[in-house]
């Protein structure tokens, strides 16, 4: 009796588990609604709201900047406000008593790491320079590591020692503090001492024949000028889309912010290459430094709280190669964000307690040169445009005024692209090419400010010379990638990226909330095309 009572009890305990399971399982959809109604109100609008608004204020700061260096460049062009106006220039006078005397001793490194393709341009250019030769001096700075190119290199310099040019090839048995440590080490020696000033060019890069003669005599007649640097010029602009896009970057770069910096507050960032520094001041900031990947505006920064000068020299132009493979880009850009964020880090502190210049340069070097240009500009670029415009379709409680999505953005654009307006045509791809790649300085900015893992990454920036002049039969006779090459090329981050687009898009076009898909549609096709490698110059056997 006693165990059928308790088998008529079980049956029931199940039966009431079967009936309260079935009508919570059945309760549940409409709980997790009731849940995510909940944390939609009271937690994902309110934060998207600061979201936007964080992005509107960081919109108007990146305005007021273009605006403010626009405006200067402008007043330059429009008054012809050109070097030889500001500061004292003579050409450098024959003397028959003095000889190549008058002319000040001057050092030319040439630091590089497996330039294969480029090393010959390079060293045939500065041992090219005109200037006596005994009162220069060549330093070709070679870290390679394939013994090969070493030994190419070498015989390269060889060559023009024995056309009477002062050469010296110096190699490292390590990369310690990369092209920093190079140059370090090599100023260390002691024939640079009877030096006055260095001039500095990277592998790819070609000065014309007149650049010292045009550049040195600001440093000699002006003793307050520690850096002058000339503008780049590009060989390689018209070899594919991407090289375009670069150019009206770069161009935006020298015209607008190097101008803009030079002519106010006589302080710029060294570009690292085609400069002329006054070597004394180099000593008294203690030179070269390997504390960031950015050892060029290190020195610069230093040099600039010391009280030293700079002057741009817009109209003196050096040839240059740009990255023309997607991989090489992104490595680049990954070191030009990083960097700055990690030296702004390192040096916020120094520059605020600088007893040398005056609280105005303080400023400009704080908000302008490194919070302006080097965080807000990638921040408001990838999470305002990329992320914030496109989640609001999710949420049409949330309004974006127009001046914020669609004003200041096209006055922004239209400030940076006016620098190349042989190229304005190509505005569309140069705005959704800058939108993708925002995606890796922002992240490069923030590895640099929390110095992450690869803050001190350094990958050399490929370059191929005149490889795809030279060699159209080698590319077309090329095999196909393999297999493996092509998964290489994928970024899975920008796919990712790329499909959330495509689902805000999607959404905003079936519910019609703003139009909005009408930007984003683009944009998500950008990030997914770039993701699988479908960006930049094809290079046999090199991938991207």
């Amino acid at each position: 009796m006693e165990e059928h009572a308790f088998f008529d009890l079980a049956v029931s305990f199940d039966e009431a588990s079967a009936v309260l399971f079935g009508i919570a399982w059945d309760a549940l959809p409409n709980r997790i609604g009731l849940l995510w109604m909940w944390v939609r109100g009271r937690v994902v609008v309110p934060l998207v709201r600061i979201a936007v608004v964080l992005c509107l204020v960081m919109s108007i700061i990146l305005l007021i900047e273009k605006v403010s260096m626009a405006l200067v460049s402008l007043y330059v062009k429009v008054f012809r406000r050109k070097p030889e106006k500001i500061y004292k220039w003579e050409p450098i006078q024959a003397d028959e008593e003095l000889g190549s005397s008058v002319h000040p001793m001057v050092l030319v490194q040439v630091p590089m790491f497996n330039e294969r393709e480029v090393y010959k341009l390079s060293v045939g250019a500065v041992c090219s320079l005109s200037w006596p030769p005994d009162r220069l001096i060549i330093q070709v700075l070679d870290d390679s590591t394939d013994l090969a190119i070493r030994e190419m290199v070498r015989s390269e310099c060889e060559k023009w020692i024995r056309k009477g040019i002062t050469v010296h090839y110096i190699s490292r048995d390590n990369r310690n503090g990369y092209k920093a440590g190079a140059m370090k080490e090599a100023m260390e020696i002691d024939y640079v001492r009877q030096c006055d000033y260095v001039a500095i060019f990277d592998a790819d890069f070609q000065p014309a024949s007149d650049f010292l003669v045009r550049t040195v005599p600001f440093l000699m007649h002006n003793p307050e000028i520690a850096l002058v640097q000339a503008r780049w010029k590009f060989v390689n602009a018209d070899e594919c889309l991407m090289t375009k896009i670069q150019e009206m970057s770069l161009n935006y770069h020298f015209k607008v912010e190097q101008q803009a910096g030079s002519s106010t507050i006589e302080f710029f960032g060294f570009n690292g290459t085609a400069g002329v520094w006054r070597i004394s001041a180099m000593v008294e900031v203690e030179g070269w430094k390997e504390r960031t990947t950015v050892e060029d505006m290190d020195l610069a920064v230093r040099a600039s709280l010391a009280g030293w000068k700079f002057l741009y020299v817009g109209n003196v132009k050096v040839k240059n190669e740009l990255p023309s493979t997607f991989k090489a880009y992104r490595f680049q850009q990954h070191r030009w964000s990083c960097g700055p964020a990690n030296l702004f880090k390192k040096m916020a502190v120094e520059i605020i307690t600088a007893k040398k210049v005056s609280m105005v340069k303080k400023f400009f070097m704080l908000y302008n040169f490194f919070f302006a240009r080097r965080v807000i500009a990638h921040n408001v670029t990838f999470f305002f445009y990329c992320m914030i415009i496109p989640l609001s379709c999710f949420f049409p409680e949330i309004q974006i005024p127009k001046w914020g999505v669609i004003y200041i953005p096209s006055a922004i654009t239209l400030l940076s692209a006016v620098a190349t307006p042989s190229s304005i045509h190509l505005i569309i791809f140069w705005i959704l090419f800058e939108n993708v790649m925002s995606w890796h300085r922002c992240k490069a900015v923030f590895i640099g400010l929390t110095e992450a893992n690869r803050v001190n990454e350094w990958i050399v920036t490929e370059k191929l010379g005149d490889t795809m002049k030279t060699k159209p039969a080698a590319a077309a006779a090329a095999p196909k990638k393999s297999k493996t090459k092509c998964w290489e090329r994928i970024q899975f981050d920008e796919i990712g990226i790329g499909a959330f687009l495509v689902a805000c898009a999607t959404y905003d076009f079936v519910h019609n909330t703003d139009r909005y898909f009408m930007y984003i549609y683009p944009l998500a096709l950008s990030f997914i095309l770039m993701g699988v490698g479908y960006a930049g110059t094809f290079v046999p056997g090199g991938g991207k």
